[in-house]
């Protein structure tokens, strides 16, 4: 048997007899009192879950699911704000072995369409704001549960949406099915931006989710005691691995908030003594702007770099690190102990192998830069596969079993890792990846333009912001850039829509007439708080 598929067999083997239902019964069992989830709404006052009644709840809304005709291996959409509900849906479509499609709630029509047939959902739970957009997107699901807030906010339902209350799904009193664990059963999907104009929808199994939650937790040193804060949305892997996972896993406590708020962020994590946060950019930048708390409990900031700063400022160690929704957990991260530079990535995780390649295919050497590829296995430490799309599953992985990231990194002479840039056309924007080629179809489309390009504008707190150059058409519409960013807002979820529209001749070209985007790059000023304020 050759290394590699010792090593695959080595991994399954972790994993045998655990699944998602499994791990979450450990603790409604050994710790039914304790906080699980502790919910902060910015309406209505907090809101303790213990496991006890999180896994009650979990049963219950399991077996409604089972009641209401969802099968094991159905695809069950989840288009919620962060909230209580979220949670408790995404754990009883594991119970009843169904798979969460968990979908950006900052979708449009066109998105929501497209999700719900690629993924052949079944059913759909959502929240009364979204109710007509699931709805007019899934005509033909078995139904659509609703809940009676918007993140915590009481609302309606539409009248004329048919749908089950949410308030019925808990009120379930049938015993839900006994399964048995099946730790490579499908678990969940995500929709990821690639460079086509169709983002792609990346499958996990349990045993995905199992993995991902031991390495999270051994690349944090979490412990039982650990109280986690999260605010970034759970539809995401970030929130869902990083921080729900996590916290699963060692029986810990998880304080949700709808979204981040600079405002609240200080008196929710002083309240509930959190210890730790999976952190972005942004989020930091918004916090660095306002007074350092005079007391506070947290340990460390998963923040994707190292940021001496914040470290300086609130005296919270920081830890760089590197993954995507196709690795689960970090295939690069640092060391809690030996943090390394400012703004490293860390080095390899030990569940992963990376191999650092120059144009030529050659390995690097430190102080060079090259296309990241890791390799796992398939179904444990690397997602399951793309769903419905063989083309992507092919041209994603070598003969070899290496995976080709897009993401470019750069390696010091001292080995430590830096985030360069991506190979593929993506821009990101905030925490959001995004493929250039999607805003280009939606501005295509309109049939005022003969030839466009996206690139991403710097931008002080988002990192960039999309901007797109345009060879009109005779007879466009005298308000071009007016018309061509009311089509981005009818038809891209709102951080997709361009932030300008700027006219051009001729495109400059680079090798084989492609449009060199470096060079519209360089025409575009970084956007600095000054410039905004301006």
């Amino acid at each position: 048997m050759r290394l590699i598929d010792t090593i695959a067999q080595s991994h399954k083997s972790m994993i045998e007899g655990r699944d998602i239902p499994w791990l979450l019964r450990q603790w409604v069992e050994r710790c039914p009192e304790k906080p699980f989830i502790i919910w902060e709404p910015f309406d209505g006052n907090s809101q303790t879950f213990t496991y006890g009644e999180f896994g009650a709840q979990v049963e219950r809304v399991a077996a409604a699911l089972h009641k209401n005709g969802v099968a094991f291996g159905d695809k069950v959409m989840l288009h919620l704000d962060n909230s209580p509900e979220f949670l408790i849906s995404w754990f009883a479509c594991a119970r009843v072995g169904a798979v969460a499609v968990s979908t950006n709630t900052r979708s449009v029509a066109r998105d929501m369409t497209y999700f719900a047939d690629h993924a052949e959902i079944v059913a759909a739970i959502t929240q009364p704001s979204f109710a007509a957009l699931v709805h007019e997107s899934a005509p033909g699901i078995k139904f659509l549960a609703v809940t009676d807030n918007d993140s915590g906010a009481p609302a309606d339902v539409p009248a004329d949406i048919p749908h089950i209350p949410y308030t019925d799904l808990l009120a379930e009193t049938a015993p839900c099915p006994a399964r048995a664990a099946d730790p490579f059963a499908d678990l969940g999907v995500q929709f990821t931006s690639g460079t086509t104009s169709r983002p792609k929808a990346v499958l996990w199994t349990h045993a995905n989710a199992i993995w991902g939650a031991q390495m999270n937790v051994a690349h944090m040193r979490l412990r039982h005691e650990d109280i986690c804060m999260a605010f970034l949305p759970l539809f995401h892997t970030n929130a869902q691995s990083y921080s729900m996972l996590s916290t699963l896993w060692i029986g810990g406590t998880i304080v949700i908030q709808p979204k981040f708020s600079a405002s609240r962020f200080w008196d929710v994590a002083r309240r509930n003594k959190c210890t730790w946060a999976s952190i972005i950019r942004f989020c930091v930048s918004a916090l660095l702007a306002k007074d350092p708390p005079s007391d506070h409990n947290f340990r460390f900031w998963g923040a994707g770099i190292r940021i001496p700063q914040v470290e300086e400022t609130y005296g919270i160690k920081t830890l760089g690190w590197w993954g995507m929704t196709e690795t689960i957990t970090q295939g690069i991260v640092s060391d809690m102990d030996h943090a390394g530079p400012a703004v490293g990535i860390g080095r390899v995780s030990p569940g992963f192998n990376i191999d650092i390649r120059d144009p030529e295919g050659r390995h690097v050497k430190p102080g060079e830069r090259g296309l990241l590829y890791i390799r796992g296995v398939r179904g444990v430490s690397m997602f399951k596969e793309y769903f419905r799309n063989p083309d992507a599953n092919a041209k994603s992985y070598d003969a070899d079993g290496w995976f080709e990231t897009g993401d470019y990194v750069r390696m010091d002479e001292n080995g430590d890792l830096f985030f360069g840039d991506r190979e593929k056309d993506m821009l990101k924007i905030g925490a959001e990846n995004v493929a250039a080629s999607e805003i280009e179809t939606v501005v295509m489309e309109t049939g005022w333009i003969a030839e466009c390009a996206v690139v991403g504008q710097k931008h002080y707190m988002l990192d960039e912001v999309p901007v797109v150059f345009v060879i009109p058409k005779p007879g466009a519409p005298d308000d071009l850039k007016d018309a061509i960013i009311g089509a981005c807002k009818k038809n891209l979820a709102d951080f997709k829509v361009v932030r300008d529209v700027i006219v051009l001749d001729e495109f400059p070209r680079s090798t084989l007439e492609k449009i060199a985007k470096n060079e519209l790059r360089e025409r575009l000023p970084a956007i600095d708080a000054e410039t905004k304020a301006g």
